[in-house]
């Protein structure tokens, strides 16, 4: 086991061009992951969210609920249509008042590749072992369970947001 990387795999059952919106589009993302942004993806932007509970899964949203209002800062990386979405963020910088931009940040990463029944989505959360060694478990088994449950909220949400 690692305790670097957090990798998910799903088959999501939707056209291909539909999942790279509903990953590349700032306001779906947000829609189904939970988080209001101040503006569009692209390559290099640096965005600030807040974190407004997702709607598509209500038990996801009842657990977002604790972090409501709370602001969260994302760099995006690669914009590479229809196979790659990338960014970089502070994983579980959820303290209130404690300023985590000295630290490293994270990569994840979504890509896309067409399979015989629809399209394989891989969410890979890397660089764990570079942030400070006090909250890296932490973090690493917050965002390993969070993971497992936005894979399935987005699945949710390309089933009811056609």
């Amino acid at each position: 086991m690692t305790t670097d990387r957090i990798e998910k795999k799903l088959l999501l059952r939707a056209p291909r061009k539909r999942v790279w919106r509903a990953l590349s589009d700032s306001a779906e993302f947000g829609t189904w992951f939970g988080i209001e942004f101040d503006g569009p993806f692209a390559p290099g932007a640096r965005l600030r969210g807040v974190i407004v509970p997702t709607t598509v899964n209500a038990e996801v949203g009842k657990a977002q609920k604790e972090f409501e209002g709370k602001q969260i800062e994302i760099t995006i990386e690669q914009m590479e249509p229809e196979r790659l979405f990338s960014f970089r963020w502070h994983p579980h910088a959820i303290e209130h008042g404690v300023d985590y931009s000295g630290e490293p940040t994270t990569l994840v990463a979504f890509t896309l590749e067409e399979v015989a029944d629809g399209v394989m989505l891989t969410v890979t959360e890397s660089g764990f072992d570079r942030i400070p060694l006090e909250r890296r478990a932490k973090a690493f088994t917050a965002n390993e369970q969070g993971w497992s449950m936005m894979v399935r909220v987005i699945e949710e949400y390309l089933v009811h947001a056609p």
